[in-house]
């Protein structure tokens, strides 16, 4: 069987999203993708047509209402099959904060006084402080502390925390900060030994290749839906049997009804309806590089993952390798991407001028970035990091073009 050698049509995928065609943004080149993806036509389409034709309370007998039911669990159907889930395992929400909130919430049953729960300092606040604060029902909180050498979290460090009363691991699928994909799925594997319970938090990996969770085998998993190409929601997904065994979290009558028992309040309407833009627009991405129709779609994610992952390590490396030769600069991560080992979220500082400044410097010159903590303030912290001025992120996505990489490298010559 001959091998494939497709790459990613950057000027179709460019051509799907009318922000670069927009006035307002179509001369700026787009390095803020870790803080929001633009959005395809195809989404902006879905919310036009739900608030056009069908925004009413849906599920009446009424065809505005029928339809806006179907079209809301026809979303949450089509997400399950991206990643490879159950209807029953998903829900959405309004962000991924919410969603671990509440989810922190429900797991205090399986938490008795003396449990142990293992939290990073290398993830985003979203997957820390709601199990944190599982401290005030008497769990002692252990952190996996990432290599200060190598800004890694090592698996061999999780090894010597995990105890016979660890209960609770919550890890991030990929750093938001130092850009590493951890290797989630060995995690999971070490974990189960104990019977622990893994969360995952995948918001800054998502955007690079949505996950096959069974494969992962995790048993929480979410991502911010305004990352991957959506409107401000998020996904959070849940094994079923240890979902139907949550307490209730929503309306007393919802008693039993999971996932609508960790979902109070439930989505927003019409951006739920709008998720079908993003299936149509990976299906279409799909149908535009390859001509195979008898596959899943899992294993079509899987093709387009590959395209993605190898266009944004052409247009990423140059940049990596550019900060890192730079003495007077110092890079967080991994300095190259091979294989998918990191994502194209890349933060650096300087030693002579502050991360606001060199920030500044790249707005005016049309480059949409900024300088943060990102909510990855424990991360920073333990890098020695200012707080305040941050680190500046330059982070990509598939649409990102070799020129707009080039521009980028220009400007930083100049600084």
């Amino acid at each position: 069987m001959a091998l494939e050698n497709i790459k990613l049509d950057i000027d179709y995928v460019r051509s799907q999203f009318p922000a670069f065609k927009d006035p307002l943004s179509k001369d700026w080149s787009f390095f803020e993708n870790a803080g929001g993806s633009y959005v395809p036509k195809n989404v902006i389409d879905k919310l036009t047509e739900f608030m056009t034709a069908t925004k009413v309370q849906p599920y009446a007998e009424y065809p505005m209402s029928k339809i806006a039911g179907e079209n809301m669990d026809k979303a949450t159907e089509l997400f399950t099959k991206m990643i490879n889930a159950k209807n029953n395992e998903i829900l959405i929400g309004g962000s991924t904060s919410i969603n671990l909130y509440v989810l922190s919430n429900a797991l205090k049953k399986f938490i008795n006084k003396g449990d142990e729960i293992i939290v990073t300092n290398q993830d985003h606040e979203a997957n820390i402080s709601p199990w944190r604060r599982l401290k005030e029902s008497g769990a002692k909180i252990i952190e996996w502390k990432f290599n200060l050498d190598n800004h890694e979290l090592e698996i061999s460090q999780l090894e010597k925390l995990i105890t016979s009363k660890t209960k609770i691991l919550a890890v991030t699928h990929c750093s938001n900060i130092v850009g590493s994909i951890n290797n989630l799925k060995e995690i999971c594997k070490l974990a189960h030994k104990k019977n622990i319970i893994v969360i995952g938090d995948g918001v800054s990996y998502a955007p690079h290749g949505f996950p096959n969770v069974k494969e992962l085998d995790v048993d929480f998993y979410t991502f911010s839906l305004y990352k991957t190409y959506g409107p401000h929601l998020a996904l959070l997904y849940g094994k079923e049997e240890i979902l139907k065994d949550l307490p209730n979290q929503n309306h007393e009558f919802l008693n039993g009804n999971y996932p609508y028992t960790i979902n109070p309040g439930g989505p927003n309407h019409e951006e739920l309806v709008s998720l079908i833009g993003i299936y149509e627009y990976f299906e279409n991405l799909y149908y535009h590089h390859y001509k195979k129709d008898n596959l899943t779609m899992v294993e079509k994610i899987s093709k387009i993952n590959q395209l993605i992952s190898d266009h944004e390590e052409m247009v990423s490396n140059p940049i990596l390798e550019y900060i890192f030769k730079r003495e007077d600069l110092f890079l967080i991560g991994k300095n190259k991407i091979k294989n998918k080992n990191r994502a194209p979220t890349i933060s650096f500082t300087s030693k002579k001028i502050s991360s606001k400044k060199i920030s500044e410097i790249l707005v005016k010159n049309k480059i949409a970035t900024r300088n943060d903590n990102f909510y990855a303030w424990r991360c920073l912290e333990s890098l020695g990091i200012d707080l305040e001025d941050g680190v500046v992120r330059l982070s990509m996505t598939h649409y990102n073009s070799m020129e707009e990489t080039k521009k980028l490298i220009k400007v930083l010559e100049k600084i």
